[in-house]
């Protein structure tokens, strides 16, 4: 009996390390040879009000919005709090393209707000 919980034991570590690990993320990292833009990022239905059939991530770039390929609204938190994208417009460093009317990420990550404490010792931010 013994020998039989601990095999179902070792059986629930070995299936958590497997299917525990996150996917990688391939837009992670920018490449260095391309240059990063920051632009307006928020949901394309509820903050730039674009057509669609539900909430998906845009970006606002030289005024005008595209949906993003390559990462999701649900990448990025939960896209219904206070802060998340069908909330708030918030700032991201890009990489990509615009191909068939939509932005094709291949790096993208979200600039982190500054407090108004901060904000107030630099300004130019």
């Amino acid at each position: 009996m013994k020998v039989f919980f601990f095999s179902l034991l070792l059986c629930l570590f070995v299936s958590a390390a497997a299917f525990g690990q996150g996917k990688d993320n391939k837009i992670a990292k920018p490449d260095s040879a391309k240059k990063v833009e920051i632009v307006e990022a928020a949901c394309g239905l509820c903050q730039f009000g674009m057509s669609g059939k539900g909430c998906e991530l845009a970006v606002r770039i030289n005024g005008k919005s595209y949906y993003v390929d390559g990462t999701s609204i649900d990448e990025h938190g939960d896209a219904h709090a206070k802060d998340g994208f069908c909330n708030a417009i918030r700032k991201a460093e890009v990489q990509g393209e615009i191909a068939n009317d939509r932005f094709k990420a291949t790096y993208f990550t979200l600039v982190k707000n500054l407090r108004k404490k901060d904000q107030k010792k630099n300004p130019t931010q």
